[in-house]
């Protein structure tokens, strides 16, 4: 978690989610809503239950490494036993150790990167998504689980405005977003990240990349292979983790997007 200075706005925008994506937080084989969900109700269960002092963390680092599966996607990626849910409505994800949590206590210390690189740790996405792109963010995406997979999407954040503006003559404000219409539109595309039609059901795959545990490698699309030029909405597809059959199922999808672009454009046009 990241929220000692101004940027930790994006790990931290408000009290309705959060991003835990710097932990590992979807580095577990099974990275589901669900499985998380439960993963971080157990941690936070258990951190208040055990951790009175700082001297009790151990016994709850012990017991929550016997007590879960930590099979990981990537290797290199560490996933943190010490992240959980903040608030007892379970919208927001973040460190347990972090003085926040408390009562001001500093616990960092204990954990794998230590107090000093957890505090000052910036995500990619913190130098590649403008700030009036992670604002945008933050106004349509409510959902703790969707809005980390969506903040680190470089590629599906920043093309899917160049397109946006692209289309409307010019980069849009954070505030064109109140509008409940544009809003609905803009979500219905970032809500593909889960339930893309097109997506590879295959675990060790998440957007763009794939894993064999100690590797990474980016994936690709073989458009010729299935009698296809690369489509201008490559860099979407790969986010979104697409695994096509054929040409037709290329074209369904090209349909799709242009679609909710073209919705968007016309009812922008609407309304301003």
């Amino acid at each position: 978690m990241k929220a000692d200075n101004n940027l930790g706005i994006f790990c931290q925008p408000d009290d309705r989610k959060s991003c835990g994506a710097c932990c590992g937080l979807y580095n577990y084989v099974d990275s589901s809503r669900s499985s998380l969900k439960e993963r971080l109700r157990a941690r936070t269960q258990r951190f208040r239950r055990l951790v009175k002092k700082p001297g009790d963390i151990e016994y709850y680092a012990g017991e929550t490494l016997n007590n879960e599966d930590f099979k990981m996607r990537y290797e290199v990626i560490y996933c943190c036993e010490y992240l959980g849910f903040l608030d007892g409505e379970e919208r927001k994800v973040g460190c347990l150790l972090h003085p926040a949590q408390n009562s001001g206590i500093d616990l960092r210390r204990v954990s794998f990167y230590g107090q000093e690189l957890c505090a000052g740790h910036l995500c990619p996405s913190h130098h590649f998504i403008s700030t009036s792109q992670a604002q945008v963010l933050i106004k349509i995406i409510d959902d703790w689980y969707l809005y980390g997979l969506c903040l680190t999407d470089i590629d599906l954040v920043k093309t899917y405005f160049r397109l946006l503006a692209d289309k409307i003559g010019g980069e849009l404000k954070p505030e064109v977003f109140d509008n409940a219409a544009l809003k609905n539109i803009a979500r219905q595309y970032f809500d593909w990240k889960i339930a893309w039609p097109f997506r590879s059901p295959e675990t060790n795959r998440l957007g763009k990349y794939y894993f064999d545990g100690s590797q990474y490698m980016i994936s690709y699309i073989d458009y010729a292979r299935l009698g296809r030029e690369i489509s201008k909405f490559d860099t979407i597809f790969l986010s979104l983790s697409s695994a096509f059959k054929n040409a037709q199922e290329i074209e369904l999808a090209e349909k799709l997007i242009w679609s909710n672009i073209q919705n968007f454009t016309d009812t922008y046009q609407s309304a301003f």
